[in-house]
Parts: C-alpha cells; sequence; structure tokens
C-alpha cells in the first residue's frame, strides 16, 4: 500500500509493505501516482517502509501476468508522474533498492542515499530487465558504459559505489533532512528549476524558456530581491 502525509511543506509518500520490501503491485502504482501527481506540497519526499527502498515489481504478480506490456506501461506511466509531476520528489533510499525501485528512484528529482543503501537491476538473472523506463533514464544518469555496466552484470552497487557513478547525488543518515532543505526555496522558484532542467527540447527553445521563466520570477520576487541588496 502507499501511504501519505503532508508535512511542513513536504508530502510524504511511503511505499508500505515491508514484508514484501515494498515489492509493488498494479494497485499500488497506481496509488503512487496519484499520490505524486496530486501533491500540493512543493516538494514530495519518497521513501520505503521497512529495511528496504523497494524491490521493484511484485514477483508474484510478473508470474501470473496476462498482459506483461500493459504492467510494464503501468510502471512507466508511475516513472513519468514522478519525473513530470510539479512537486520536486526526492528519492530517500535506505536498503534495498532493486529492479522497478531503481527505476522509480531514476524518475526523481534528487536521490539520496543513507549508507545501508543498495542497487541492483537483478533481472537479467532470470531473463528480465527493468522496463519501467529504466533503459531510458539509466544512462543519461549514470552514462551509457556505467549503465550497461550495471544492467548487463547484475551486479549491487552500494552507497559509496552508487555516488560515484552518479545514482545518487549524496549519502547522509536521514534523507528526510534535504528534502526539507530543498522545501526552504520559494515554492514558484523550485517548480520552474525543475521544469527548465527536465526540458529535453533544442537549445533554442530551452534558453527562450529559460530566459522567459527568469523574467517571471524577477517580477514575483522585486521585493525579496531588493531585500537582499540591502542586507
Amino acid at each position: 500500500m502507499i501511504r501519505t502525509r503532508d508535512d511542513d511543506g513536504v508530502r510524504v509518500v511511503t511505499i508500505d509493505r515491508p514484508a514484501s520490501r515494498n515489492a509493488l503491485r498494479p494497485d499500488d502504482l497506481s496509488a503512487l501516482r496519484t499520490a505524486v501527481a496530486e501533491a500540493d506540497a512543493p516538494v514530495t519526499y519518497l521513501r520505503g517502509a521497512g529495511d528496504a527502498f523497494c524491490a521493484g515489481a511484485d514477483l508474484d504478480v510478473v508470474a501470473a501476468l496476462d498482459d506483461p506490456a500493459a504492467f510494464a506501461r503501468a510502471g512507466q506511466r508511475t516513472a513519468t508522474a514522478i519525473a513530470d509531476a510539479e512537486t520536486v520528489v526526492v528519492c530517500g533510499i535506505d536498503g534495498a533498492a532493486r529492479g522497478g525501485g531503481v527505476e522509480l528512484a531514476l524518475a526523481a528529482d534528487l536521490r539520496v542515499a543513507t549508507p545501508a543503501a543498495t542497487f541492483g537491476e537483478p533481472g537479467v538473472e532470470f531473463g528480465l530487465f527493468g522496463a519501467w523506463g529504466g533503459t531510458a533514464r539509466l544512462p543519461r544518469v549514470m552514462g551509457e558504459g556505467e549503465a550497461l555496466d550495471f544492467a548487463l552484470s547484475g551486479r549491487v552497487l552500494d552507497a559509496e559505489a552508487a555516488l560515484r557513478t552518479g545514482l545518487v547525488s549524496r549519502i547522509v543518515d536521514d534523507p528526510r533532512t534535504v528534502a526539507d532543505a530543498v522545501a526552504e526555496g520559494a515554492p514558484d522558484a523550485l517548480r520552474i528549476i525543475k521544469r527548465r532542467i527536465r526540458d529535453r527540447r533544442d537549445a533554442d527553445a530551452q534558453e527562450a524558456a529559460e530566459a522567459s521563466a527568469f523574467a517571471d520570477l524577477v517580477e514575483a520576487h522585486a521585493d525579496d530581491i531588493a531585500a537582499m541588496r540591502g542586507a
């Protein structure tokens, strides 16, 4: 199940199936999409309950699928909802992230690990691969060479290796503190920064949108800028 609560400008979304290492079923994917897409808070903190972040797809579900492609598409829609949400999504990885759990983390805006975090794409060991957008996002994040090594070998990365390869941006004892720090920023600026950095259009279109967004923020925060000048 997916639990949601709003706390001091941060929406906390918890994947709460600890007995299954937070493996996801179709209903969980749908609930996770809704929890993120409908967030009013400027920052959403995504975490797993218990001693794992997320084991990915529930293999009991996968083994019984009548339409595997539809299940893959459902996972892709959830990852895209995370990437495209108005809210900034900070993913806190404590314990194991495997398969689809790695893919959901890849869709987040910030991936923050604890020292106990580990990452793996074990599907290759039993004839599968990450199909929730991982083959597209993984090389963007890690680079093609590291992505191929990670996905083809099925090896597990500890937190330090994940940091070296760019899979995470920080290692901290409590990733929630990063979400809280980000939430101290101006909400409109957070939204615009996310939108601009995720813009995949050509350079001219990106730069025009950047200039326009900057002008909007200057107008909206004229008083704040004046106060800073006098500080």
